[in-house]
This record gives C-alpha cells, structure tokens and sequence, in this order.
C-alpha cells in the first residue's frame, strides 16, 4: 500500500476499492496563509510531492463567526506536475482599513488523474490551513495568548480576547494545579470575543490559579506551552 506522507495531515479520503491505494501529495510550503491589507495580497507556495500530475483545487471559507468577503483567490484550479510548485495568492477585495484581524480558512485538494483498467484507487486529500488578514498598520504580536484573559466562576471557566489579534491554541486547556481539563468551543478566539469552556471531568474550583495553553504563533510556529492567570 502506497500512501504519501500528506495525508497523515489531510482529511480523510473520498475514494475507497479494492486493491492498491494511492494519495496525492499537494504540500503547503506553510501551516498558515497571512495576507497584509497594506500590501493587498498574501501568497502561498505548494508543491506536488507524487510521481503524477494531479489538479489542485482552491477554495476559500469563512468560518462561522466572521462570513464578511475579504478576499479572492487565484488560480482556483491548476493543473500540477510532478516535482512543481504551484503559487496561490489571495487579494484583498475591499480597501477599507481594517481595525482587527480576520480568519478564512483556505482548503487545497489534489484531484489524480483516472486509471483505467488499474486494481488501485488514488485518494483525494484536503488540506485545510488558517488564513489570517491583518490591517494595515498594525504591529506584529510574536505572542498575542498573552493579551487573553482567562476567568472562573464556580463550574464555569470563559476567555476573553480584548486585542486586535486572532488567537491560535489547541483545544484542550488545563487548570493548574488541580489539573482539570478543559475544552474550548474552537480552536481560536477572535478579537472581542468571549468563549466559554467545558470541563472534561469534575472541577475542582477553588484549587484553580492557572491555566495552561497550547498555542500557535500568527506565522505559524511551534512554541511551548503558556500558563496563564486564572482570576476569580
């Protein structure tokens, strides 16, 4: 069974026969896309990682808290050869400053060709990968989980975001030191918004100071974990 090493980060294939499996290999240069409104346009390489050519789709999607069209994306469809990279930029649709970042998300898929008369199925995999637009003007934060604020009152634990700054973390979050667990409704908080978590088992409120999060630079690095102040 052949499969690339993309789809360990895909999403589940469309395909499924008897016989040999193959993916597509279609792979982002980055885990994020950061357009600039002061340049008007942001770009991502991809590159075509199997021995075959394949038909690499782009889509743009807004997620469900921010539907406002900020931008447009080109080429929608390519065709990719084998060992290319393919260039996707995304521009700006409107002009007006921006005061906060925005999020989309951007999904690449990679079509194979058909086989015929071939005992094998190729996978179609999808890439979904964060787009962050930020407004003109606006300082780098290498940091923004620091700018959250996280409160508990009795069962209830909630973050706000009171900066401009999209703020990317893993789902899971931890109290400290009673080491409850917790869950975030998404894997994000926007600017100005206030999310509530779930605990995974009983809390023990009154042992809570902390928080301890797992979170993701706007550029996409990998950094350690943060404990944050827990205020009652």
């Amino acid at each position: 069974m052949k499969i690339s090493s993309f789809a360990k980060s895909g999403a589940a294939a469309l395909l499924f026969s008897a016989g040999l499996v193959h993916a597509t290999g279609i792979v982002p240069e980055t885990s994020v896309v950061i357009v600039e409104q002061s340049d008007g346009e942001g770009a991502i390489n991809l590159k075509n990682t199997d021995n075959f050519p394949v038909l690499m789709l782009s889509t743009l999607e807004n997620i469900p808290e921010d539907k406002t069209q900020l931008l447009t994306i080109t080429p929608p469809a390519a065709r990719v050869e084998p060992g290319k990279i393919q260039r996707v930029r995304f521009m700006m649709m409107d002009k007006t400053p921006l005061t906060t970042e925005h999020l989309e998300r951007v999904i690449f898929e990679g079509v194979p060709p058909q086989q015929k008369n071939k005992n094998e199925v190729r996978m179609i995999i999808r890439q979904n990968l964060p787009v962050i637009i930020r407004p003109a003007g606006l300082a780098r934060d290498e940091s923004p989980w620091k700018n959250l604020t996280w409160k508990q009152a009795g069962n209830v634990i909630t973050v706000s975001n009171p900066s401009a700054y999209v703020v990317r973390l893993g789902q899971g979050v931890q109290t400290l030191p009673d080491n409850t667990n917790w869950t975030l409704p998404t894997s994000y908080v926007l600017p100005g918004q206030t999310l509530t978590l779930k605990a995974e088992n009983a809390p023990k409120a009154a042992q809570s100071a902390k928080v301890r999060i797992s979170p993701a630079t706007t550029w996409g690095y990998t950094v350690k974990s943060y404990d944050a102040v827990l205020s009652h």
